[in-house]
């Protein structure tokens, strides 16, 4: 049996679930130094306060649920650095710790802050990057792995469990990018059933997840498992989200979890985002992303707090005006 699901205070006071938006992309905007394989995770070795106080000026925009920087933290990754086994998973407790700490703050701020008097305390979800994120070689927006559902298991099991043990509010299974990893992360959560998680998929147009196989049956797949409370797309093009949260409600009645990026686009090559033909309009799409049926809304790469201050505004907005039509 499961636990209750921890977004459902939300959805029922407000309609939706505020998500923050960029980490790695918003710490390099204040200046660090991500270009290394470790990413955000770095800075959990380096400037774990870094961390915390981006964590903080999410929760300070609207944002009712931190990720934390665990993406790209992996065993393999850290052991690279010469870190031992324990740790690594005391790197990887650290990056959920440092967003429970920025949330009890920003909890205990509030209460002086009349505008935010009516606040539900923010979630902290822990961040299960794709294999391919440890890679750091682009391998999450294509997904082909060669390697076995076996295999794949047993990498993401130490990293689930490393991350539980640090007691998140939920797991955020994110920046999915093929079919046989959603399926493998949904049959490791059934083993993990007292822990509610989303699972969000990387898409490559409005029909596909990244590897190519449709994005509508990567979304039943992952809706299969009990403690998957939400399903949905992240580190997608926002042109794209409408039409891939319209055909995943034919797939699931889960609620649907929606964070594209900014819309300038990654070249994994060169290491280095260019612009696209949607940057400045992930914004004027956000109603449109509600109104399709996301109810877990937030941003990702190249996002920031000013985004996510502005989308809290434009979505509370939109969920009382489709109240009050009732």
């Amino acid at each position: 049996m499961t636990t209750a699901d921890p977004l459902q205070p939300f959805l029922d006071d407000q309609g939706v679930v505020v998500l923050d938006g960029g980490l790695a992309t918003e710490l390099e905007s204040r200046g660090a130094d991500l270009r290394d394989e470790l990413w955000s995770a770095r800075l959990l070795i380096e400037d774990p306060q870094a961390v915390r106080q981006l964590h903080l000026d999410y929760f300070r925009a609207g944002a009712d649920v931190a990720i934390s920087a665990s993406y790209q933290a992996s065993f393999e990754g850290f052991a690279r650095r010469g870190l031992s086994r324990d740790q690594s998973e005391m790197l990887m407790q650290r990056s959920v710790r440092l967003a429970q700490e920025a949330r009890d703050q920003f909890w205990d701020e509030r209460a002086y802050v009349d505008s935010e008097a009516d606040r539900i305390r923010p979630l902290v979800a822990a961040s299960v990057g794709s294999y391919g994120a440890h890679l750091a070689d682009g391998s999450e927006y294509r997904g082909a792995y060669g390697l076995s559902d076996e295999e794949l298991r047993e990498w993401h099991r130490p990293r689930l469990e490393a991350l539980i043990a640090a007691e998140p509010d939920l797991l955020a299974c994110e920046t999915v990018p093929c079919m046989q990893e959603g399926r493998v992360l949904v049959e490791l959560l059934t083993e993990y059933r007292d822990t509610s998680a989303w699972l969000s998929f990387s898409c490559r147009d409005g029909s596909n997840v990244s590897s190519g196989e449709p994005f509508n049956a990567c979304v039943a797949v992952a809706s299969s498992a009990p403690n998957v409370v939400a399903v949905g797309l992240n580190c997608t093009a926002p042109r794209f989200a409408r039409q891939l949260l319209l055909s995943a409600n034919e797939s699931t009645c889960k609620p649907l979890v929606c964070y594209p990026n900014s819309g300038e686009e990654w070249d994994a090559s060169s290491r280095a985002w260019v612009s696209g033909r949607e940057e400045n309009q992930f914004l004027a799409l956000a109603a449109s992303w509600k109104t399709a049926g996301a109810l877990l809304v937030g941003g990702c790469c190249r996002t920031s707090p000013d985004d996510i201050r502005s989308l809290r505004s434009r979505l509370l907005r939109h969920s009382t005006h489709m109240t009050a039509g009732r």
